[in-house]
């Protein structure tokens, strides 16, 4: 079974390709820095991908402090304002091979104006 619903399954893989992942420092200062990503179907993760990802500061933060979040967001309508998310927030892994990522195990999933239902959330 799945951490997301069906809406939010859809939602990720119709088309968007950048996030938000947010890292903490080890100075416990906040890094939130735009990344690419994919759903990963197999085990139902979100991995984080991007140029040199290896090098980077969140991958570092998660090789040390194991979590990470990301958002995955849009605007459906500007007129009315609608924006639609998902926030992944879990345990995190930063994997070097074969290919540098950071693989996020969703522990909590945030979803709003997937529908238009939910678009005040």
């Amino acid at each position: 079974m799945s951490a997301f619903t069906p809406e939010q399954l859809e939602y990720l893989h119709s088309g968007r390709r950048l996030g938000r992942i947010a890292t903490v420092g080890a100075d416990g200062t906040p890094h939130v820095v735009p990344t690419g990503w994919v759903h990963n179907v197999e085990l139902d993760t979100i991995d984080a991908t991007g140029r040199d990802v290896a090098n980077t500061k969140k991958f570092r933060d998660v090789q040390r402090t194991g979590h990470a979040a990301i958002v995955i967001d849009d605007l459906a309508s500007v007129d009315p304002w609608r924006p639609r998310a998902i926030e992944v927030r879990g345990r995190a892994e930063a994997i070097a091979e074969p290919e540098a990522l950071i693989r996020i195990h969703p522990d909590h999933v945030a979803a709003w104006g997937l529908s238009p239902a939910t678009a005040e959330a």
